[in-house]
């Protein structure tokens, strides 16, 4: 099924009454900014969920000037509102005043770039969108201004990608990415190089898309360009790790393709539009008889080796068939047996294992089962999760696994199971095969239905808290 959740229908009670908040001008002045050439800026504030007495909202402030290193952020609650919680940055208030400082990792916004954070927070009678934005201090007046000629102005510092992408994070956390996929962005600060390949139907010429700049969002206005008048499939989803795992179009398995030759369907490149800070990206729209696979890869887990996965999904488009995974799996695209496979599952099919609620849910694809804890079939501890932007996360070692899941566009990560293998003969110890697919089960089910966005798999374990640092980073890069 595919179709809109409640939460993605739910009104922004808030923002919907004032639309979005769009002003230009950064300031930038104090001893550390007063010399920046040209400042100007653009702030989104929306209110993402509301309910009684407590509300969430994000922040996105998009650089038009000269680099800023350093940002501090300030407003006004226009009704007594007060923030409870913040992500990706500090925040002080003071009455209705807050003030919210960068943290150590996004300080940086070169031009042209964007900054992300998040909040809950508190309302008694009334929430509406506060005025008054200033960044380091200076009233964002809606231009773009230049310092009075009497004052002096430094060479600007040159522009600089996000220092801490996700695969950056997990290499700082000692379990470096060794598969990293995404259409809408780059995973690491300073890839430059292809994200994914478009074919054109009116002359099947293929065309590479890149990110914008280095460690930035695809460049979707190229696809576009290249695709006006005529469709696009996406061929290729290139590996970003330098391991040159990258996916294209699933050959015939257990269950044959739809495609001539056995072969899986691809994409359509424009089926799933999304903005990724602000900026137009497109994900992958797998309907039933999609799939994406590398049977040949180098350095993803095998056997029982440790190894992570998370995946941005579009939590509101799923289905009951078999099987929408990302993940390790067989090399020969044949049902091997228990244990050969340890991919991320979404969606609400039942047949192997199931949460609370009617789904869908994040489960684990460990082969001839969906697991969800430590005991096949049903589990009171993996909830339904239909956020419009899903982080999934599934990661194992020996005896040993995890699912973890949370709302792409704010918030932390919850953990929903953390323990041993499940209590099914051929589990334990696993044998992993090492293969990678997107959209498909290990022998090739191609009833599924989903739509992908970013993913990478990681050699080792990682750690809760390098997810949570990478969970942070999702935030920050604006899904909307």
């Amino acid at each position: 099924m595919y179709g809109d959740s409640p939460r993605r229908r739910r009104t922004l009670i808030a923002a919907a009454a004032t639309g979005s908040l769009m002003m230009a001008g950064i300031g930038v002045v104090g001893t550390q900014f007063a010399a920046a050439a040209v400042a100007g800026c653009q702030v989104t504030y929306t209110v993402s969920a509301q309910w009684a007495g407590g509300f969430g909202a994000n922040v996105s402030v998009n650089n038009l000037g000269d680099p800023v290193n350093g940002w501090r952020l300030t407003w006004s609650f226009p009704a007594g509102q007060t923030v409870t919680q913040l992500w990706n940055g500090s925040y002080t208030q003071s009455g209705t005043q807050v003030t919210v400082t960068n943290a150590a990792y996004n300080g940086s916004i070169p031009s042209g770039g964007s900054v992300s954070f998040g909040f809950n927070g508190t309302w008694n009678g009334s929430n509406p969108v506060p005025t008054g934005f200033a960044l380091n201090g200076v009233a964002c007046t809606g231009g773009v201004t230049s310092p009075p000629p009497t004052t002096a102005s430094p060479t600007p510092t040159p522009s600089t990608p996000a220092s801490r992408l996700p695969c950056d994070i997990y290499a700082a956390g000692g379990t470096p990415c060794v598969a990293a996929h995404g259409t809408t962005r780059a995973l690491y600060a300073s890839y430059n190089g292809p994200l994914y390949q478009v074919r054109r139907s009116s002359d099947n010429t293929t065309r590479d898309i890149g990110p914008l700049s280095p460690g930035g969002v695809a460049n979707a206005a190229a696809q576009d360009s290249f695709c006006s008048g005529t469709t696009c499939l996406i061929t290729v989803i290139y590996d970003q790790s330098g391991r040159g795992n990258h996916l294209t179009q699933a050959p015939p398995g257990g269950f044959a393709g739809p495609a001539p030759g056995g072969y899986d369907n691809l994409a359509n490149a424009t089926a799933a539009p999304t903005t990724v800070g602000g900026h137009k990206a497109y994900g992958v729209f797998v309907a039933p008889g999609t799939g994406y696979r590398n049977n040949n890869t180098n350095g993803i887990a095998t056997g029982d080796q440790p190894e992570g996965m998370y995946a941005i999904f579009d939590g509101t488009h799923y289905n009951g068939g078999c099987c929408f995974d990302y993940g390790n799996a067989e090399r020969n695209s044949r049902d091997n047996g228990n244990g050969t496979m340890e991919a991320i599952y979404f969606g609400n099919i039942k047949v192997w294992g199931y949460g609370t609620g009617n789904g869908p849910w994040v489960m684990a694809d460990l082969e001839n089962g969906l697991f969800s804890g430590v005991n096949a079939g049903y589990n009171a501890n993996d909830p339904t999760v239909n956020y419009r932007y899903l982080t999934a996360i599934v990661k194992g070692e020996p005896n040993h696994w995890a699912i973890r899941a949370g709302n792409a566009q704010s918030g932390s990560l919850s953990t929903f199971y953390d323990g041993k293998r499940p209590n099914v003969a051929g589990y334990n110890p696993m044998k992993k095969e090492g293969a990678i697919i997107l959209g498909i089960g290990g022998d090739n089910s191609n009833g599924s239905a989903g739509t992908f966005y970013e993913g990478v798999m990681t050699s080792g374990y990682p750690s809760d808290a390098t997810e949570n640092a990478v969970q942070a980073t999702i935030v920050a890069a604006g899904y909307r």
